[in-house]
This record gives structure tokens, sequence and C-alpha cells, in this order.
């Protein structure tokens, strides 16, 4: 095992350090038609700027690669991406966790057009519900930004766009297809603009009988119904404002039981210019999270709402950019177990300077958090840029952020059920601790017309790790609580790159993490050390083929290290083809080997699974 992961690394290794080689030879400065693989982000430093100018480790995943791979699910297009590792307890719906260089699914940020969803109650978001097809892009951004976006974001941020309108007359698509596991997908929408007003309207239908997600099981089925509005004003005097809408809502079988599930965004802002240097922006938002949980040993109701109010003022100076702020948030819980309290406030004020002093470029931030459970908290960050020569960026990095726990961590109910003959038990614990961390990185990315590297490594201390552990505590009878792992080191390396040259278009990552708890030694449960991914499309005049190749060695399930879950390797496959304008129909295959493989003990994701589809507009 040991030399086929030796060879394997050899040769991703040879495949990546080839491919900038290979678009360096095709590289045409007089094309003007070549992209430029800098795309701008927002996500990094609440402002425009290229993935160069941000001074993060950052991925973009562009509506161009969400039509090709045409994925079911977002955590199969978010699997190998540099620093990213998810864990599934099975396909199509089941629950799903996304790592961010090591931490917890609930140390990271998921926003939808600036709105966090995520569940109060477990902190994490709930990726398997949302319908690839609703949003536009990606992007990926790596490293704390609690300064930026407050609490949870000590491992990075996820934020999901959906489509803002095309400028020009109503732009109609439509898309229906079929596959494997008896699924079923159709969706359809209309966006376009008139005058200053911008609008988008989809909706979406996912069905599937599912599969085994345990050996020798049933199969357990999915249906998602999705929708989504958003509009948006632009005035003669430059002021804007807008509406965004997105609602998911179906069920989902599990082993043992069922989950009907509700997640809903809605936000509106107003953004004006109050000088010509100062402009300022007002969101007020609520997320929904709610779940009916029905099992053989009793039904649960988990509802949690978020409403925050979010003002932002940025001041241009020349070269120079400051943005400060203020943020509310308020996250309120509805159970049908009673939770010793079920509602919490937070209060924070944060500002940060992007300077630019070529060739240094200076980025500091800080907030300030007010939380009504745990008190007061600082956070901030400093990055440092120095571009080398017109195509290399050095970047420097320093961050810290915190995690308050969740009301499951602090007051989950006591809760005794009895499955296959074992007792679970479940339990909050009030004297649990907030998490902290302190995270340094240093990175390189070289930017050119076709192609682009970057390299970063970086570690991060947290604090007070917070870790669902379980114990034996009777025969027959598993307990599980959160505690305090007093500290956690992880540390990293990611190398990725990708290009676009004549008809390809490839995208490579290596990524390398040691999540280690200091107290044991051992590996933090349920993460790969290890991962690569590669990306190769082939545009054939009206036909197009591409494929993806994900690897992960293997992980543990028990903090102690003693439950191993074995690595694996995933080829995806798809073809598209534009038989008439405006018509495309597509083929994907993913697992193509029909490998059984899984990330969380015992549960199965699915093996071969094959869908094709048509589309108008699209």
């Amino acid at each position: 095992m040991k030399i086929r992961t030796i060879r394997q690394w050899g040769v991703a290794a040879l495949c990546l350090g080839s491919l900038p080689v290979a678009a360096q030879t095709q590289e045409d400065p007089n094309d003007s038609d070549a992209l430029e693989l800098n795309p701008v982000v927002v996500t990094a430093t609440l402002a425009p700027r290229t993935a160069d100018e941000t001074l993060s480790s950052v991925t973009v995943i562009d509506e161009a690669t969400l039509r090709r791979q045409d994925p079911t699910s977002l955590t199969e297009i978010f699997r190998g991406q540099p620093g990213v590792d998810v864990v599934s307890n099975g396909s199509f719906g089941k629950s799903s966790s996304v790592y961010i260089r090591g931490t917890n699914s609930d140390q990271n940020v998921l926003l939808i057009d600036g709105i966090r969803l995520r569940s109060a109650t477990t902190g994490s978001a709930a990726y398997e519900y949302l319908d690839p097809r609703m949003f536009q892009r990606a992007e990926i951004v790596r490293g704390p930004k609690g300064s930026l976006y407050g609490a949870d974001a000590m491992g990075g941020v996820i934020q999901l766009f959906t489509s803002e309108g095309e400028a020009g007359a109503p732009q109609p698509y439509i898309s229906a297809g079929t596959g494997s596991f008896d699924t079923q997908r159709y969706s359809a929408g209309l966006s376009g603009s008139s005058g200053g007003t911008r609008y988008s309207f989809a909706g979406s239908r996912f069905n599937t009988d599912g599969t085994a997600i345990r050996r020798d099981g049933e199969e357990k089925d999915y249906d998602n119904t999705s929708a989504i509005v958003r509009v948006s004003h632009t005035f003669d005097s430059g002021a804007e404002t807008g509406v965004l809408a997105l609602r998911g809502r179906g069920s989902t079988e599990f082993d043992g039981g069922e989950t009907d599930f509700v997640q809903q965004v809605a936000g509106v802002y107003g953004e004006i210019s109050v000088t010509n240097t100062w402009r300022s922006r007002l969101t007020l938002s609520e997320s929904k999270d709610e779940q009916d949980i029905y099992r053989t040993f009793g039904d649960s109701v988990f509802d949690t709402r978020t409403h925050t109010a979010r003002w932002e003022n940025t001041l241009n100076m020349g070269r120079h950019e400051l943005i400060v702020g203020t943020e509310f948030m308020s996250d309120s819980i509805s159970a049908s177990d009673s939770y010793a309290e079920d509602s919490r406030d937070n209060f924070a004020v944060f500002a940060q300077g992007l300077f630019e002093f070529n060739p240094v470029s200076v980025q500091a931030s800080l907030r300030h958090d007010d939380n009504e459970a745990f008190g007061e908290e600082v956070t901030g960050s400093l990055a440092l840029g120095f571009a080398l020569t017109d195509n290399h960026m050095l970047r420097a990095s320093y961050g810290t952020a915190f995690r308050a726990p969740t009301f499951n961590d602090l007051y989950y109910p006591y809760d005794e059920s009895t499955y296959r003959g074992t007792t679970f038990i479940y339990e909050g614990n009030p004297d649990i601790q907030p998490e902290t961390s302190e995270t340094y990185e240093l990175g390189i990315r070289g930017q050119y017309q076709p192609y682009f590297w970057d390299m970063a490594i970086y570690q991060n201390n947290i604090d007070n790790l917070i870790a669902w552990g379980s114990e034996s505590t009777g025969p027959s009878v598993q307990t599980y609580r959160p505690e305090n792992v007093s500290e956690a080191r992880i540390r990293g390396a990611e190398l990725s790159a990708g290009a676009e040259f004549s008809e390809w278009t490839l995208a490579a990552a290596l990524t390398y993490t040691d999540p280690e708890d200091r107290d044991t030694g051992k590996r933090l449960r349920r993460r790969a050390s290890q991962s690569a991914r590669f990306d190769i499309d082939r545009a054939l005049g009206d036909w197009s083929l591409g494929g993806s190749w994900v690897v992960q060695n293997h992980r543990y399930e028990d903090a102690a290290n003693r439950e191993r879950i074995g690595g694996f390797g995933l080829i995806n496959l798809r073809a598209g083809w534009e038989f008439a304008p405006q018509w495309s129909a597509r083929l994907t295959v993913e697992n193509a080997l029909d490998k059984e493989y899984e990330t969380a003990r015992d549960y199965l994701n699915a093996g071969r699974a094959a869908f094709v589809s048509v589309h108008y507009g699209k």
C-alpha cells in the first residue's frame, strides 16, 4: 500500500509539474482571446480584487466549470480542491461535512450572496441540501477570516453566488435529465435586465431512489425542490437596492429514519454613494435551517434562524481603501427537546485597510465581537505582499479567529436511544470553552495570461478545540459528549495550478495536511492527510470531453486512530454536445471505475453512476 501511494503521488507531482510547462509552450502574448486565469474575488477582502491581489489562498469555481462538470452535489466539486476535504454519510442528500485546511466543518463559514447559512444547533452548513444548478460561481478562501466574518471563520470561507441577471433581453434556460438510481433532474430559469433593473428567477427539482449507505442495506432516497428570486435596481444617482430569496425544500432517508428539511436565505440591501469617495451599504437578512427528523425510536424537530444586520462603509483614498462597519447577529432555535438557552446575540464592529505601496501591498483588519454568552473577543489579521516581478507575488500573513460553542455543544438535551442492540447517549457540556486560533501562512503565486500556479504553507494553532468524543459507559452503551482538546496543531502545504490554451482547460491541486491533537500526538478524526485532484477538458468543435481524477489517502474514524478508513481514487468522466444553436446535451459518469469507498465508518458512497441531460440556453 505504501509503495502504491508513493507511486501515485509521484505521477501526480509529475503531471502537476508539467502542466504550466505545457501551457507555456502554447502561450501567445498577442492572443487577446486567451483567458487570464486571475479572476476577480470579493470574499477574501470584502472588495473586488484579482486572485493575486487578495494576498490569500483562494480557489474560484466559475460558471463554465460548474456547467461542464454538472455535479449532482456541491460536495463532489469541492472534494479534492486545494485544502478542502469532504466527509459524507453516503451519497445524495446525506449528511456531509466540508473541512478546510483540517478544521471542522463548523469552523468554516458558508455564504450565499453574502448571507450566512448554517444551523445554530450544529454550527455547520448543510451543503448536501443545496442544488449546484442554483449557483453560478463559488469562491473558496482558505485561512482565518474571523476579523471580516466573525466567529466560525477559522479555517476559511466558502461563498456561493447566484445569477445577477445578464444585460439585455430576457434569457430563458431549461434543463432536463435522468440517470442511475432512477434519478431525475429538472431546472428552468429566466434572467435579464431592463433599464436599471436586473432580475433572475430559477427553479429546480431533483429526486432519486438513491443507493444503500450500509452494506446489504436498503436504498435511501432523496428529493429536493429549490427556487430563487433575485432582483436589483440601480438609480440614476448610482444608488442601488436589491432583494434575494433562495429556498430549498425536500426529504432524505437515512439509516433508521427520514429527514424533512428546509434551507432558506432571504435578504434586502441598499447601497448609496455618500460622497465621491465614500460608499455605504446596509444589508438585512435572515437564514433558516429547519429539519424534522423521523426515527423508529422517536421524532425530533430542530428549527434555527439567524437574523443579521450588516452595515459596510467603503472609503477610497486613491490607491488605498478603508472598509469599516458593524454587524448584529441574532440566533434562535425552536426544538422538540427543551434547550437550557434558545437564543443568543452577537454585536461586532470591524475595520479593514487595503494599502498599495508598489511593489508592497499591506492588508490589515481588526474586529471586536461582543457575544451575549461569552463576552468580548478581538480578532485581527495582517497580510503583506511583495511583487517580485509583474508575474510573481510573494505573500505572508498572520490571523486570529475564535468560535463560540454551538447550542448543541453547550445545551444539547440528554438523549438516549437504542439501535441494533446498542444504546446511544448524547448530551451537551455547559462547561465547554470557546475555541481560539492563530494562523501563519507563507505563499507565492505565479500569474500569466494563459496559466497560473500557487504554493502555500501554513500552521494553525487552535486552543480549546471542541470535539465530540464517545466512550463506552456500560455494556453496549456509547456516550457522546463534547470536550475541549487543549491544543491542536494543523500544518499543511498546498500546490495548485490551472491553464487554458488552445482547446484545453486544465486544473490541478496537491494538498498535504497534518492535523494533530497535541495532547495525544494522534491525527484529528476523519481527516485525510494527502489528496490530489486533476481536471482536464478538451473542446472538439461542437463536442467537449473531460474528466476528473481525485485521490485521497486513509483517515481515522476515532480520536485514538484505531479505526482506519482506507484511501481511494475516483475517476469522473463527462462529455458535451452542442447539437443546435442554444441546445446542448451532456453525459457525466461519476465514479467510473465503480470504486467502493467511504469517508465515514460504515457509510458507503455511491458506485458508478451515469447521468444524461438536455439543456436549452446554457
